[in-house]
């Protein structure tokens, strides 16, 4: 149900074309969303926005045309608030190939925590820019639920512009867990590379406790269309900081995203500008996500 305080988003490209370069087997697809049936998984009444469905079937066949990915990892939107259900019921069907991030608060038990684990969960989201997405009293909250977590070795996700976050990289060192941030930071390309929280960001990435995620250019861009080669350098700052700390994701079926839809064929090939190095790409898209949510192969 939409209105004026969850207005409706636009659905994604119907038709990806197939990236321009080979897609390493076993590559991983590390933030993406599922939604509906909305009979079955209501939204929370706090969303931000509501997205259309988008059904575990339509982000297989996705995955066949971005050159056969077949693993991926969920992220729970903010639109379901700490109703993980939506998100965990799809990663059950996939028996294996999926994993997830989830979104708790700091009343759920260990037992609830152990049956996360149970059905793949390997972190916890905290989103602290939309609307539903923050479950915490504040970021010192965040630091001592992370206390929790560490011995099932999951991870910290955090989504956060880079550049309005004070001390950013003495506050997510200091946390129990390793964090991943979404988005490449989800610093405008308006704002300068030499930006003084963006090179915090880069700071932190190099301290090697901090993964990024390579998603969501079109919300970084100031361009309308791909290929978004404003995000170029950025994207390559981010690379050349900690190779070893970068993943990517589709960050389908991207939702609140207004003006042009871009095609997820023209996202991926994305890489193939930021990252010329297929060795480098195969550490993206495989090795890389393997070691931070525990795939086997």
């Amino acid at each position: 149900m939409s209105d004026d305080r969850h207005p409706l988003c636009q659905g994604p490209d119907p038709r990806p074309t197939a990236p321009v370069f080979d897609v390493p087997e076993g590559a991983i697809d590390c933030h993406a969303h599922v939604f509906g049936p909305n009979e079955k998984y209501p939204f929370s009444p706090k969303r931000g926005y509501t997205p259309p469905e988008a059904s575990l079937e339509t982000f297989l066949e996705l995955h066949n045309s971005l050159g056969g990915i077949d693993r991926a990892v969920l992220t729970q939107p903010s639109v379901y608030g700490t109703d993980n259900s939506c998100m965990l019921d799809a990663c059950d069907q996939m028996r294996g190939k999926f994993m997830a991030i989830a979104a708790v608060d700091a009343d759920v038990t260990d037992k609830e925590l152990e049956s996360l684990h149970d059905r793949r969960v390997r972190g916890i989201r905290v989103n602290m820019v939309d609307k539903g997405g923050m479950p915490f009293e504040d970021i010192n909250a965040v630091k001592s639920f992370t206390e929790r977590i560490k011995d099932f070795g999951w991870h910290l996700e955090v989504l956060i512009h880079v550049n309005e976050f004070e001390d950013l990289r003495a506050t997510m060192n200091a946390m129990a867990v390793p964090v991943s941030v979404g988005h490449l930071g989800y610093m405008k390309t308006s704002n300068p590379i030499d930006n003084p929280g963006f090179q915090d960001f880069l700071n932190l990435v190099r301290d090697g406790n901090c993964w990024v995620k390579l998603s969501g250019s079109y919300r970084i861009t100031t361009e309308e269309e791909p290929p978004y080669s404003d995000v170029i350098p950025y994207a390559q700052e981010i690379i050349k900081a900690n190779e070893d700390r970068i993943i990517w994701g589709t960050d389908w079926p991207h939702p609140w995203v207004f003006g042009h839809m871009p095609n997820d064929g023209a996202l991926m090939n994305q890489l193939a500008d930021w990252v010329p190095d297929p060795k480098i790409r195969r550490k993206i898209l495989v090795d890389n996500p393997k070691m931070l949510f525990g795939f086997s192969d």
